[in-house]
């Protein structure tokens, strides 16, 4: 009996993470094909990161590159169309929340090519962020919806969306999980050679709050108040609007570092007081190691971990992040709102089982 053919499109960092399990899950069950649209170009996509984290290389690199949203969707849509017409997949396996994702949503659709949604009903409710238009078009337009939480079937339900849709778990609970192991035996150097317990860890990227010199300058302030250091791992982008701006990254408590690999993040905030970040990801990481989050956004898509008092919001008005960030511990938790590590299994098996 021929193996069913699926095809992976992913474009950034955080989608080659979410990757590796469901390329480990593939061998030997079916044939596994990757594109890589090329949406980022990440140097700390090294050799290593590959390897560390078991990512086959992609089969296709479409080399787009970054640009204006439209343009770089536009791009990309062609790239895809192209690949997809030569292989004919038995299905495309989008991720996330990028132009990506919603390119490859788009191409799969218009040639008939069914379409399954990695992460699907995550809801934000913020249509200001890009991210949001992204994942509610593609889990609308996928025949197959492969939701984290309960909280994301609720979401996919109440769209209308529910007999589509299979709780699978987080597959970046399994990335995690694996990571966390293999540090245990490697114990790699903590950032700035920081001491554990004796530092935050931050990470501030996302438009709405670097793009205005001002809420910039309030988060920056709030930061250097800290009563620790915070080791800020500063994106490129980052350092290049703080200097627009007119801004220093390193002030008061302050200390600036680059962004790390993976497994060297993981293991920074694994050892850290806190982690202050407006990324999604990292709030869910911290609350999986159990260390305080505090997210600089009035919302978020894992509403799990503020309900389990384990991340913290920031108002529009950063002026709180201090006492935010220097809050009593959370209580402790045996929860398991992601799963058990095994998502990427279940993703697998909804896939081959899906008629």
């Amino acid at each position: 009996m021929e193996r069913m053919r699926i095809l992976s499109v992913v474009g950034a960092r955080p989608q080659f993470v979410k990757l590796a399990p469901i390329a480990t899950a593939m061998r030997g069950r079916a044939e596994h094909l990757i594109v890589h649209t090329g949406q980022h170009y990440d140097e700390l996509m090294s050799d290593v990161f590959f390897q560390d984290l078991g990512i086959p290389a992609p089969d296709v690199n479409l080399g787009v590159g970054s640009g204006p949203h439209g343009r770089q969707t536009g791009a990309m849509l062609g790239g895809l169309e192209e690949v997809l017409e030569q292989t004919r997949p038995d299905w495309v396996l989008v991720y996330g929340d990028t132009n990506s994702t919603l390119a490859a949503a788009l191409a799969a659709v218009k040639l008939h090519i069914p379409l399954a949604h990695l992460e699907a009903g995550l809801r934000s409710f913020n249509r200001r962020m890009p991210e949001e238009h992204n994942r509610v078009l593609t889990d609308h337009a996928a025949d197959l919806l492969l939701a984290p939480t309960q909280v994301a079937m609720d979401h996919l339900a109440a769209e209308g969306l529910l007999e589509r849709s299979v709780l699978v778990g987080d597959v970046m609970t399994d990335v995690l999980f694996t990571t966390r192991t293999l540090l245990e035996s490697r114990h790699p150097a903590l950032p700035l050679d920081m001491h554990p317990g004796s530092y935050y860890v931050s990470t501030i990227h996302r438009p709405d709050n670097t793009d205005d010199p001002h809420r910039l300058a309030q988060i920056l302030a709030a930061l250097a108040r800290l009563d620790k250091p915070v080791v800020l791992l500063a994106h490129p982008r980052l350092v290049d609007l703080a200097a627009r701006h007119g801004l220093s990254l390193e002030e008061g408590a302050i200390k600036l570092a680059p962004p790390l690999a993976y497994p060297e993040l993981i293991n920074a905030v694994m050892h850290s007081s806190g982690v202050v970040t407006d990324s999604g990801g990292l709030q869910k990481e911290a609350f999986l190691l159990r260390v305080p989050c505090t997210t600089v956004r009035p919302e978020t898509e894992w509403v799990e971990t503020v309900e389990l008092g384990w991340n913290v919001l920031v108002p529009e008005d950063p002026g709180s992040l201090t006492a935010l960030v220097q809050r009593c511990a959370p209580p402790a938790t045996d929860a398991a709102p992601y799963g058990d590590g095994q998502a990427a299994q279940r993703v697998v098996s909804a896939l081959l089982e899906s008629p």
